[in-house]
């Protein structure tokens, strides 16, 4: 079992020309993405993250297909947009409504799919708030983050009213401890502290 089992691969998946790359927050994206994954004349790589298979959510009855290549606002926000993929989104939720006790008004985007990744939903957030924030369980050298936060300097610099801030995890392997292993990911505290820190 060892110190890589919670170690999360999409932005190696992501470096691989011709491969589709999925990882839903909810069981009805569960559904939705994979039924559009397994119709895909493509190949598509479906991440499942553990923590997340005792979520519970309303899923549609019959057939239920996602678009692939599309993000979801969770929320809307009018101080700053983060960005998160998978399990990452209930934290980044949780810690939205934290902030908004805070007057940070922040939104929530879901990736769902990097690749193809939903690059005008992304920056048209990070464009009305000015403010750009991704939480990833990858480790910082070279997340899927990364790449967001590239295209976001690149395509909408003079958009940003502050620099981008990346919330990931060390670059080291995992612990296989449950309790050390938390406190390598990121936490919904550690997500409040960062953002609240970054908007004074």
């Amino acid at each position: 079992f060892g110190a890589q089992h919670s170690q999360s691969l999409e932005n190696w998946a992501m470096a691989v020309p011709g491969l589709k790359v999925l990882a839903p927050s909810t069981p009805a994206d569960a559904k939705g993405l994979l039924a559009a994954a397994i119709r895909d004349p493509d190949p598509v790589l479906f991440f499942e993250q553990k923590s997340l298979y005792g979520t519970a959510g309303e899923v549609p009855d019959g057939e239920h297909l996602e678009p692939l290549g599309t993000a979801v606002i969770r929320r809307p926000g009018r101080d700053c947009t983060i960005v998160a993929l998978a399990a990452m989104v209930p934290k980044a939720l949780t810690a939205a409504d934290r902030l908004s006790g805070l007057d940070i008004d922040a939104g929530v985007v879901d990736v769902r799919s990097l690749v193809p990744l939903d690059t005008r939903t992304i920056l048209g957030e990070v464009r009305k708030t000015g403010r750009l924030f991704t939480v990833e369980e990858n480790p910082r050298l070279c997340g899927w983050g990364a790449e967001i936060a590239s295209i976001a300097a690149d395509e909408c610099f003079d958009d940003l009213d502050g620099p981008i801030v990346r919330i990931t995890t060390p670059h080291v392997p995992l612990p296989a401890a449950d309790v050390l292993e938390d406190a390598a990911m990121p936490s919904v505290d550690r997500i409040v502290n960062t953002v609240k820190g970054a908007m004074r």
